[in-house]
């Protein structure tokens, strides 16, 4: 069969502004980056050996020094099996630019892969940021570990310590995390929100206890300068309580859908918001959309159809059920940039971006948006 053309960098005529690529052509490259010495969390917990070489697969956009021909990433889709093929605008292996770039990591969902916002990836690169996309262990698609289902305790664990490592192998100065899903909890943990007590006996966390214990108290990374959370998992089950979340010390942009059943919106992320008191934080609503609002590329063609070993259509994994992914993708990528580039460039001219002016919009483009602000100290 002849594989589908599954484009992951479209970008709608009526798409706002910031959307729209910037003015560096884009290289991408495939880097293997390994943590040595690290516990491995499930090997503990069956009181084996623990201490592994920790391997991360990571996918590097950045700007390149020259313009070529786009890239296609092999992957598969959310079903662990099936061979799908990705299309972008980056050139594989180009030439780097010259020049310091922040750096922001993208880290998935559970499960997920270091694809699943790789339109992300592209769309910084183009301006001026290097993006580092994470296939985090025993949280991938076709992860055994994840498969055998008792890799959750290990993904609790090792979220924000694959972030911070990545940031260190790249000698990174400034750098954001963008975490969807669990990738959000990892990125609110690495910016100082604390986990609970309650967290450490928690019937998802399956005895990780001791091992979660280490992000009871985090201390932010003074290289991270912003997060963006889509969709964070954890405080609408009591991850986080209200003091933990005032731990939180960096800036952030929360992205969530108001019918979110796996998050919780008023339980879990619009909690997030209210709860965070030390820093200046965005909450970014999608009116009536769910749990995939705003992080993952539009659902490949390969996974429309049903498959024997999943109870839904993999096609549920990517998509939601009012919002086009497209046009979700690009305002995301349209208020992530004017964040970024206000945290990490200094550039203050993109805060007018951030307001419910909604600037770089088409007039009506903006229905179903809500954006709302609270300032450090509210």
């Amino acid at each position: 069969m002849t594989p589908h053309d599954n484009r992951i960098d479209l970008i709608l005529p009526d798409a706002p502004k910031l959307a729209q690529l910037g003015g560096d052509p884009v290289g991408v490259k495939t880097l293997e980056l390994v943590n040595p010495a690290q516990l491995d969390v499930l090997a503990a917990m069956a009181g084996q050996p623990a201490l592994v070489d920790r391997k991360l697969m990571v996918e590097l956009w950045y700007p390149a020094a020259q313009s070529g021909p786009g890239s296609v990433y092999h992957t598969v889709t959310r079903d662990g099996r099936t061979p799908v093929r990705l299309s972008g605008s980056a050139t594989r292996d180009a030439a780097a630019l010259g020049g310091d770039f922040p750096l922001v990591i993208l880290s998935h969902g559970y499960p997920g892969n270091r694809f699943l916002m790789g339109h992300l990836g592209e769309n910084f690169a183009s301006k001026g940021y290097l993006v580092a996309s994470i296939d985090h262990p025993q949280s991938t698609y076709d992860d055994p570990a994840y498969l055998g289902g008792q890799a959750f305790g290990s993904t609790l664990v090792n979220r924000p310590l694959d972030t911070a490592f990545v940031a260190d192998a790249l000698g990174a100065t400034q750098v954001a995390i963008i975490g969807y899903s669990m990738g959000g909890y990892g990125a609110l943990v690495a910016g100082g929100a604390g986990v609970s007590q309650a967290a450490l006996t928690m019937e998802r966390g399956e005895g990780v206890g001791p091992y979660l214990a280490r992000h009871r108290s985090p201390a932010a990374d003074p290289r991270l300068k912003a997060i963006v959370p889509i969709g964070p998992w954890g405080r609408q089950i009591g991850v986080w309580d209200a003091a933990g979340m005032a731990g939180l010390s960096v800036p952030a942009l929360i992205l969530a859908g108001s019918r979110d059943d796996v998050s919780g919106y008023d339980t879990g992320m619009r909690r997030i918001f209210l709860e965070t008191v030390g820093v200046t934080r965005h909450l970014l609503t999608f009116e009536g959309a769910g749990h995939n609002a705003a992080a993952p590329f539009p659902a490949p063609l390969e996974s429309w159809a049903p498959v024997d070993w999943l109870p839904f259509v993999p096609f549920e994994h990517y998509a939601d059920a009012v919002w086009d992914n497209v046009r979700m993708n690009n305002i995301a990528a349209h208020f992530v940039t004017a964040f970024l580039d206000l945290h990490l460039k200094g550039d203050v001219a993109k805060a007018a971006y951030l307001t419910e002016d909604w600037l770089g919009f088409a007039e009506g483009s903006a229905r179903g948006l809500r954006l709302e602000t609270l300032a450090k100290g509210a």
